[in-house]
């Protein structure tokens, strides 16, 4: 896919450089879909729609881009668009806030001009990092920095700065009260530095820039007071923010301090520590392995744990909560305002303002502290993480340790149920559950989590306190873990004694700094233990900016030479996954709340999703509206997941190793109430699925979504993509031993039609989707009574269909395919029709809204591919195509087809095979036409013509 996505965008760019901005967007459009979360891709499909006149489409790249990444380009780029849509208001207000964070270049000056002019504003400004500011107004203006006049009468052009501005808040440029445009400008988000640096053998290495101005030249102060201007831009830095202009710098060893300098500290522009720093250049050999002659705070440690400790009831010293602080004034209150109030009164709250840039932020926290609710210790420099927290335990006086980051929201009790944890003398440290907390995550461990609102943090704290224990510390269960996670971890006063506080010269801004506290208290013999009955909500690691990835890198690169063996004890436990079985009792918990009381269907099915997925989810909604849960079984690497159909993400945890853990997949269907298993369908799945109804003592329904019954290879198609013809049984035998099947067992055609016979004859519903389906099922197992049920309603999907109409002189038939085009779905069909078109040069154009398991092969011919599509986006990729008909080219009797469903409701009419469902919708309709089966592809494209293109 990513190759597919790569190649599409090289044909792009080579379509776009030569003047074609169709198919440039074409093949744009086709990579972005195949790399949805790539911001690079985006920024280019946003520029192609712009050039090909698609202002809605640009516009909403662009609001994305700059919301996301705060995106200069974006930003103004978004405003241009709205300025072409004539939506002149919103128009200004975007362009009021691009200008008052970023700095314009002169490409976007006279879109500037137009806005002010249009709102009736006295003008524009705009700064930059060099210390000058452009000013266009109608009359003079004064400029003000937090407020204070430091000029008077400015007109027209460009004005340097005072010294010393970088240090306010806000520039205003007004006359009067009125402000021009841009202003007020907010001078932290104009000069803000994104940043790293790190040691190597040769020295130190690094890069800078400041993504309100890129084309800006930033310099670096180093330790002594001396400047490094990054010219050159980097080539290979890994960022996730698109259009990042990395300036790299390099500082020679020859040019550090010789011997051992201890950590030096590297500053942007701003004064602000470099992501990174302090850094100690002796980093560099550490994590090259040139360990000789170190120093004995560099010398590898391999992980190891202690002799065991005695485990005996301790007595507490006191606790104590510690909270680091920097930046986000509202999440910050947020965290403070749910800590103050679940505090007890013995527990003070320590709080470490690390020189925080945000004077309201400041402002509150001197609040709290006048009002003797914090203990506040201020930093008059921003020293990072692990300062910070060691700032906070040594002011804490040899209590017990509750450190918390500032992005956490916690629930009432929480600090007694940390305490009961800590009672055990053996206990170092401890971690609650949260949202995002890696290997103490939940719900899911292994993809990101929403991030739970106030409400939600209660609610999922009360399901953890009610399933896991209220204060389990002194009988409940010990689960240990490698090391703790910083985001809310417990330390006893007996295990900072003894190992010490958290590393200050390695990590700087943090990443690592609590795995290597916790790796030095195992080697002493301390226990890390997890706490399943608390939950605590975690916002998240967003404090480093687009240096974060770097660091969080580096930093596990030094860990991982401090103490060898780190990755290995980590891969190790998510291996055994010792929290599996306590996140699945919360998934059931929480799935037996959601329930209600009220009855439940099972519905099993595949892995594959597609139409069957589709069936499930439909069902399941009326299920739903009908008062009931709907839930699903589909297959597992071992045996099942139980999911809940309309939130399948929420219970990830409910997988059953089978048989093994039948009883407990049987206890808790019985627990849902279960009135009955739906089949939709088992391959995939184990034996012991085939009878769940009946050790559950249920009726089960059967819902007949193909030809499994009864083939093996389930298509009809033998290995050549031929349809069988559904011969005798000694056919199938013959068939299945040269060309094998799909089922995934050992069986015979015999026993599977004993099997099936039994299985259907023994369900109390037989469902199928169309009469074709219920014949073909009925000719193998007579005697069935099987319900039709169709899964859309035809006459509603053709209400739009254009009749069949001459095509214009000259322009070639345009076909469109749509779906996902497998060998049975009529791929073979679709490389004739395009080699023939090709060799006779007919005037047809093929397109597919679509994929298939070779597009190359189809692109190279001519066929436009636009690959994998979402649900929501196939009437659009339709109509792009402009079509004058739809081609459905299966070659197997389907049970139902979707994308004829999809053709039909673009307004096109529809050629298909005559056999299968396809063939039954489209006869009994008559919007289309239903043609034999195996006639040749000139025959196909002869149909085409002489029906939708007669006049070409």
């Amino acid at each position: 896919m990513s190759r597919r996505a790569q190649e599409a965008f090289s044909r792009g760019q080579a379509a776009l450089q030569g003047g074609n901005i169709s198919l440039g967007l074409f093949w744009l459009e086709r990579a972005e879909r195949m790399s949805r979360t790539n911001p690079n891709l985006k920024w280019a499909v946003g520029l192609a729609c712009l050039s090909a006149g698609r202002l809605a489409d640009c516009l909403l790249r662009m609001r994305e881009l700059r919301e996301t990444y705060a995106l200069r380009e974006a930003a103004f780029l978004e405003v241009l668009c709205l300025v072409r849509l004539e939506r002149l208001d919103e128009a200004g207000c975007r362009m009021q806030d691009a200008l008052s964070r970023f700095h314009a270049t002169p490409e976007t000056h006279p879109i500037a001009d137009q806005i002010a002019a249009a709102g009736g504003r006295l003008g524009w400004m705009t700064a930059s990092n060099n210390g000058t500011l452009l000013i266009r107004a109608a009359r003079p203006v004064r400029l003000l920095l937090d407020g204070q006049e430091v000029a008077t009468g400015l007109k027209d052009g460009v004005h340097v700065l005072s010294e010393g501005w970088r240090l306010a808040r806000q520039l205003e440029v007004r006359s009067g009260r009125r402000h021009v445009l841009g202003s007020p400008l907010d001078i932290a988000a104009l000069t803000r530095c994104e940043s790293f640096v790190e040691a190597d053998i040769d020295g130190l290495t690094g890069w800078i820039w400041t993504p309100a101005e890129p084309e800006h030249v930033p310099q670096v102060t180093l330790w002594d007071g001396s400047h490094l201007r990054a010219e050159a831009f980097a080539q290979d830095v890994d960022s996730d923010i698109p259009l990042a202009r990395n300036r790299i710098f390099h500082v020679p060893a020859a040019l550090l301090p010789p011997g051992d300098p201890g950590p030096l500290e590297l500053r942007d522009a701003n004064g602000h520590l470099l992501t990174g720093a302090p850094v100690d250049p002796l980093t560099g050999r550490l994590v090259t392995g040139q360990t000789g002659g170190l120093a004995a705070r560099f010398q590898p440690v391999a992980v190891r744990s202690g002799m065991p400790r005695a485990s005996g009831l301790r007595a507490s010293p006191g606790c104590a909560v510690v909270i680091p602080v920097y930046a986000a004034c509202s999440t910050t209150m947020a965290c403070l305002r749910t800590v103050l109030v679940t505090c007890p009164a013995d527990v003070p709250v320590i709080v470490v303002d690390d020189a925080s840039p945000e004077p309201a932020l400041a402002s509150a926290l001197d609040r709290f502290a006048e009002e003797g609710r914090i203990l506040l210790i201020r930093h008059d420099r921003n020293r990072g993480f692990p300062i910070s927290a060691n700032d906070g335990i040594r002011a804490a006086e040899g209590r017990d340790i509750l450190l918390l980051n500032s992005d956490t929201l916690v629930p009432a009790g929480w600090v007694e149920r940390l305490r009961a944890r800590l009672i055990q003398s053996d206990t170092g440290t401890v971690t609650p559950f949260s949202n995002d907390a890696t290997i103490m995550s939940y719900p899911s461990v292994d993809r990101s989590n929403p991030v739970p609102s106030l409400r939600e943090m209660r609610a999922m704290d009360r399901l953890c306190r009610d399933v896991c224990g209220d204060g389990a510390g002194t009988g409940g269960d010990r689960i240990e873990l490698p090391t703790a996670h910083g985001f809310c971890m417990a330390i006893s006063a007996d295990c900072l004694l003894e190992v010490g506080l958290f590393r200050e010269d390695i990590f700087a801004q943090g990443y690592g700094e609590e795995n290597d506290f916790c790796l030095r208290a195992s080697a002493k013999g301390f226990r890390h233990l997890a706490a399943p009955e608390l939950f605590v909500a975690h916002v998240g690691s967003a404090s480093f900016g687009g240096a974060r990835k770097a660091l969080g890198a580096r930093n596990l690169q030094i860990l991982n030479a401090l103490h060898p063996g780190y990755n290995q004890l980590v891969k190790c436990f998510i291996k055994a996954d010792p929290l599996h079985e306590t996140r699945r009792r919360l998934d059931a918990a929480a799935l037996l709340r959601l329930a209600a009381g009220r009855p439940a269907v099972l519905m099993v099915q595949h892995d594959a999703g597609g139409g069957v997925g589709r069936v499930v989810r439909e069902r399941s909604a009326a299920f739903e509206a009908a008062g009931e849960l709907a839930l699903a079984l589909r297959p597992h690497a071992t045996g099942c997941l139980l999911e809940h159909v309309s939130e399948e993400k929420r219970f990830p945890n409910l997988k059953f190793s089978l048989p093994r853990e039948l009883p407990g997949l049987l206890d808790l269907l019985r627990s849902l109430r279960v009135r009955v298993v739906e089949w939709h369908h088992l391959i995939g799945h184990a034996p012991a699925i085939r009878t769940l109804h009946e050790a559950l003592d249920i009726p089960c329904d059967i819902f007949i979504h193909d030809h499994i019954w009864f083939c093996p290879r389930i298509s009809l198609c033998d290995g050549e993509g031929r349809y069988c013809g559904e011969p005798d049984q000694a056919g199938c035998e013959k068939c299945v031993s040269r060309w094998g099947g799909y089922l995934g067992e050992d069986i015979s055609i015999s026993g599977l039609l004993a099997r099936s016979a039994h299985e259907l004859s023994s369900a109390r519903a037989l469902m199928a989707p169309t009469d074709d389906t219920v014949r073909r099922i009925t000719r193998h197992f007579p005697g069935l009574t099987i319900q039709t049920i169709p899964l859309e309603d035809d006459a509603e999907l053709q209400a739009d269909i254009r009749a069949a109409r001459p095509g214009l002189s000259g322009q070639p038939l345009r076909v469109c395919v749509v779906g996902g085009i497998s060998q049975w779905k009529g791929y073979d069909v679709l490389l004739d029709l395009a080699r023939e078109i090709r060799a006779h040069r007919l005037p047809i154009e093929l397109s597919l809204v679509g994929h298939t398991h070779d597009d190359d092969a189809l692109i190279a011919l001519g066929v436009r591919v636009t690959g994998e599509y979402r649900e929501n986006e196939v009437q659009d990729l339709i109509r792009q195509q402009k079509p004058d008909v739809g081609l459905i080219p299966s070659i197997a009797p389907e049970t139902w087809c979707y994308a004829l469903g999809q053709v039909w409701r673009s307004g096109l009419e529809a050629v298909c095979f005559d056999l299968g469902a396809q063939g039954e919708r489209v006869r009994k309709s008559g919007a289309g036409l239903a043609i034999p089966l195996g006639i040749p592809a000139f025959q196909l494209a002869a149909i085409l013509m002489r029906k939708w293109g007669s006049s070409r």
